[in-house]
């Protein structure tokens, strides 16, 4: 038996979108990592980026589940003493919902070159509206595990 390995130049990109609306924000931030990987596919290559883009819509109607909202926090530091910045997701879903599903997507990556040129062909937008209608995206139906 033989296995079938794909290359770099051999890689076909969709485009697929995801819809967050009324869904948990990590839910959608898994499913939009393995698109970008590429893990859907049949020719799948852990060493190879074959991933697709991912127009995420709808993200400030997102949920986060349980007390996340109020307990949650997104911490940055300056380097400088006394330099912590904190912000609630509460804040964050109100005023850059993109902003909170970019960093969840982010966060489920790995953290290498790889992945790292996979998070350029994210595409979040807030509300339903975004600008990629000439790609012509196909919708990524999230509970039958895709839209094939």
């Amino acid at each position: 038996m033989s296995t079938t390995l794909a290359k770099k130049e051999t890689v076909t990109r969709k485009w697929y979108i995801l819809d967050a609306a009324g869904t948990p924000l990590g839910r959608t931030a898994t499913q939009a990592a393995d698109l970008l990987r590429g893990k859907h596919k049949v020719d799948y290559t852990p060493n190879v980026d074959c991933g697709d883009f991912v127009i995420v819509i709808n993200c400030a109607d997102a949920v986060l589940t349980g007390n996340k909202l109020e307990q949650k926090f997104y911490r940055r530091h300056s380097g400088w003493v006394g330099g912590l910045k904190e912000t609630s997701y509460k804040r964050i879903m109100e005023t850059r919902p993109e902003f909170a599903m970019s960093q969840a997507v982010k966060g489920m990556m790995s953290k290498n070159t790889r992945d790292r040129g996979a998070l350029k062909r994210l595409r979040v937008f807030p509300n339903a509206e975004h600008r990629h209608e000439a790609q012509k995206p196909e919708v990524w139906a999230a509970g039958n595990g895709g839209g094939k």
